[in-house]
């Protein structure tokens, strides 16, 4: 049910919801106060929460780690607030939130929504990116109850995410409380390595400065935030995630393991289903989008995806497809199942499922290349028929995405003279596929010509059947 002091018309824009006695943090971090403004004023559809920012002032001492102060209440009503918050931390201190993320594991975003905002109410908060996690917000809005929403400021964000902050302020009636990074560690950053060294030596540092540094000081005023994560979104890190959890890399107001609780309400929802949402709810929308760009995050790193790619393919797109988090949700990502594959005497794959993981691009129409096939492939100047395979790990979402695509090629393919195959190169043959198959992530394309000694890499990221076949024709 929602607050009555959010629908009660006698309560003056100016009222205060009470503070936290536990609120005052060294460095001068202070938990959020509220300021309501009643919803019949200008927008009778829509209540307006005017929010303080989560740190009012910046810590003088640039330290991740943020404790509260330790003083005796002043007073009775500090000291009566201070036991109820002992209490409420014993009955969290009773929850368990792996038997309520089975509990909810059927339940809709918006019933997750409700409990989360129910359950913790100003002391949680929604992580908004600028991308079609705005779905949250809209569930938020549907539930009547207050919510807060926050967002990383990379400082590098496009100019559309900006304007597209603005419009969501604008059309909910809220005030988005940004995080910047620590301007000294951005400036020693840039200064030491330029601006754009994480094409050269992996985005995780970038990353860590402009955004899990600031998310770890907003998360240091709360007690549980949600997030936009989706089990369909990233290959190896997300096909796990449950709709609620205890916070396995972040810490929350009250310090240390268990302190924060992570809501993420759309994790069984697929994206498709997300826009479906959006566009029949007719909330704003990144623009973005219409040029292609499906998942956003900062402008260097950020860039359409291609027809047949995965949506997180357009993020970090120079590294390995199973290094595409930035740690924000490090805790997702989980040990690769099935490093190995074992072989029969021939050198044939002896099973098609390892650990648990089905194997893909499954039809008689394409060649399940072993490791001496690929051997001969190589060392053959001139083949009986060209052959084109694909280096791939059943586990990665990307080489999923294009299954479908591939399977075509190959069956339209079949009686042409010329062969498709598959190699698996994760596990222990992934060294070999770099030194010897150009493999660079997964999935790579090659052409085996009739009368050439080396394969030709497919250069381009469309990996729909018409792009191929006319990589095909070029070569043939």
């Amino acid at each position: 049910m929602a607050s009555a002091a959010a629908t009660s018309g006698s309560i003056s824009s100016h009222s205060l919801i009470s503070r936290d006695a536990r609120a005052a943090l060294i460095g001068s971090v202070r938990h959020l106060e509220a300021s309501i403004v009643p919803s019949t004023l200008n927008c009778p559809s829509r209540r307006r929460w005017a929010v303080k920012p989560l740190h009012a002032v910046e810590p003088t001492r640039r330290n991740d780690s943020v404790a509260p102060l330790a003083a005796a209440p002043a007073t009775m009503a500090e000291a009566v607030a201070e036991e109820k918050g002992r209490g409420r931390e014993e009955e969290e201190e009773k929850v368990d939130y792996d038997q309520l993320a089975r509990e909810l594991e059927n339940a809709s975003p918006l019933e997750i929504m409700d409990k989360a905002l129910e359950k913790f109410g100003d002391d949680i908060a929604i992580a908004f990116s600028g991308a079609e996690d705005v779905a949250l917000i809209e569930y938020a809005r549907l539930t009547g109850r207050p919510f807060r929403v926050f967002s990383l400021d990379t400082g590098r964000l496009n100019p559309e995410t900006y304007r597209f902050f603005d419009a969501v302020e604008k059309h909910y009636g809220i005030h988005i409380e940004y995080m910047f990074p620590d301007a000294v560690e951005v400036q020693a950053l840039v200064r030491s390595k330029g601006l754009f060294s994480f094409y050269e030596d992996g985005h995780q540092e970038c990353c860590r400065v402009r955004k899990v540094r600031p998310l770890r000081r907003a998360l240091k005023g709360l007690r549980a935030w949600i997030t936009g994560q989706r089990k369909d979104q990233s290959p190896g890190t997300r096909a796990q995630i449950p709709v609620v959890q205890v916070d396995p890399s972040f810490e929350g107001i009250d310090g240390g393991i268990g302190s924060l609780i992570k809501w993420n309400p759309v994790a069984n929802v697929e994206g498709k289903d997300i826009w479906d949402f959006i566009r029949t709810m007719d909330v704003p929308v990144n623009s973005l989008h219409s040029q292609g760009y499906v998942s956003i995050g900062c402008e260097p790193c950020t860039r359409p995806v291609l027809p047949g790619q995965h949506e997180r393919e357009g993020r970090w797109w120079w590294e390995d497809a199973k290094a595409k988090e930035c740690g924000l949700h490090k805790g997702n990502v989980a040990q690769e199942a099935a490093q190995k594959l074992g072989t029969n005497g021939n050198g044939a794959a002896a099973v098609n499922s390892v650990h648990g993981i089905p194997d893909i691009f499954e039809t008689q129409a394409i060649v399940n290349l072993s490791r001496p096939g690929i051997d001969n492939l190589l060392r053959l100047e001139n083949r009986r028929e060209p052959w084109l395979v694909v280096l791939y790990a059943p586990w990665c979402r990307f080489c999923q995405g294009m299954e479908a695509s591939y399977v075509e090629l190959a069956e339209k393919l079949s009686g042409t003279g010329i062969k498709v195959g598959k190699f698996r190169a994760d596990g222990d043959q992934k060294t070999f596929a770099q030194q010897q198959l150009q493999l660079g992530s997964f999935p790579t394309i090659l052409f085996f010509p009739k009368h050439a000694s080396r394969p030709i890499k497919y250069p381009s990221e469309r990996r729909d059947v018409d792009s191929l076949l006319a990589f095909i024709n070029a070569l043939r």
